[in-house]
């Protein structure tokens, strides 16, 4: 009896405390559906009948960071907005009279995008927050850092235009997988060092892949490289005017070899060691670097020609009337010809005296013999001088010509669509 009172004592201030207190009211705030939709765990990818989950990417913002010209290589900036539709994550109750929700990124799933033909991949969220809409549309953006190894045609360095692709893809098997829808896609800091962005477009059929369209400013290589070597061509070709027997040509072509070799090594600094389609310009600095060297030999040897009348080493001096005796006689003539500028004494002979005057022209006459033969080996030098001055010349010019009809065609094709 009572325990019977008890019970009706406590269900009465029960039922006094609610009528106090009155019903419990219902969450209703954005916050409150948020972590009810939390709650879900909803990490999975949703999975639709056809298992391919729809990803648009509405806009691409595409941007070139770097470009690496020895290694081929270019790094890349993406800044990809997106969106899709998650069903778990709508709400129809009348109760929420919102229609948009933000979420943490970590806390539902997230579509994975790569890139194919990337050798470095890092995708970050622009923000932890992702917008939800009430019919379940989910809008999220990421930016991806790329490093693409890409085979640019150089063949025409430093008048270099190309493409490279950039192939955006996620997760596929089978049926299953994503989905791309491609929007809007615009290039920004177009400038980056000498290589400029001329433009991204959106390529492919069945693959659908970012081109990406890169451009060099030539005058780097122009100034550094080029023109260089085109003025030690010249100036090889001006030094011809030099003397053979001044002993001043020799040394010169030698210093413009060794400066030539400067701007070679510079060369192998800046562009890449092998490849598809090797740069003209290693073709270029080997033409010259072998014009010059056989420039420089020839200088020596129209020299050795001029000096001895031959150019076989070892070869001793040949003079045309002149022998041992002959350079005997010259001696003796010389010290009776000091005796005669002293004065002849009285009691001298006239035949000594007719002798010692035919000797001092026999002298005389000896010293024409080799000024005339001098003159005769420096013609002779100088008319083979002419005519490799003009050989030289002229093969120059060919070459020239050859060089811009080859940069005009296309002799070399690279193949980036091997993803």
């Amino acid at each position: 009896m009572v325990s019977t009172k008890k019970i009706l004592k406590s269900l009465f201030v029960l039922l006094h405390l609610t009528v106090l207190v009155g019903p419990a009211t219902a969450c209703v705030s954005r916050r409150c559906l948020a972590n009810e939709i939390i709650e879900k765990n909803l990490y999975s990818p949703p999975q639709p009948p056809e298992c391919a989950i729809s990803v648009n990417l509405t806009s691409i913002q595409y941007q070139t960071l770097s470009v690496n010209t020895k290694v081929l290589r270019f790094s890349s900036r993406l800044k990809i907005s997106m969106e899709w539709k998650d069903p778990d994550l709508a709400w129809t109750d009348p109760q929420y009279k919102f229609k948009e929700l933000i979420l943490p990124s970590e806390k539902i799933w997230t579509p994975n995008l790569t890139v194919d033909n990337a050798i470095y991949t890092v995708v970050k969220p622009v923000s932890k927050d992702i917008l939800v809409r009430s019919d379940g549309t989910v809008n999220y953006a990421v930016a991806m850092y790329i490093t693409v190894v890409c085979g640019i045609n150089l063949f025409t360095y430093p008048f270099v235009t190309d493409s490279c692709p950039v192939a955006i893809n996620g997760w596929n098997q089978s049926s299953c997988g994503l989905n791309l829808q491609y929007g809007s896609i615009r290039s920004v800091g177009g400038n980056r060092g000498e290589w400029k962005t001329l433009a991204v477009t959106l390529q492919g059929k069945k693959r659908n892949y970012l081109q990406v369209t890169l451009s060099i400013n030539p005058f780097n290589a122009m100034v550094s490289l080029v023109l260089p070597s085109a003025l030690i061509m010249v100036v090889d070709l001006v030094s011809f005017a030099l003397p053979l027997d001044g002993g001043e040509r020799n040394p010169f072509k030698i210093k413009l070899v060794f400066s030539f070799t400067m701007f070679l090594m510079l060369l192998c600094k800046q562009l890449p060691d092998s490849g598809t389609c090797s740069p003209l310009l290693y073709y270029h600095y080997c033409f010259c670097l072998i014009v010059l060297v056989l420039s420089v030999l020839t200088s020596m040897v129209m020299t050795r020609l001029a000096k001895n009348g031959h150019i076989w080493p070892g070869q001793p001096q040949k003079l045309h009337g002149s022998s041992n005796s002959d350079t005997q006689e010259d001696d003796v003539c010389q010290k009776k010809a000091i005796d005669l500028s002293g004065g002849i004494t009285s009691s001298a002979k006239p035949a000594t005296k007719e002798a010692s005057i035919q000797s001092i022209s026999s002298f005389l006459e000896n010293m024409d013999k080799e000024a005339r033969e001098k003159k005769r080996r420096q013609n002779y030098a100088n008319f083979w001088d002419r005519i490799c001055f003009w050989t030289y010349l002229i093969v120059d010019i060919i070459y020239s010509l050859s060089i811009i009809g080859i940069t005009r065609a296309q002799f070399c094709k690279i193949n980036n669509l091997e993803f």
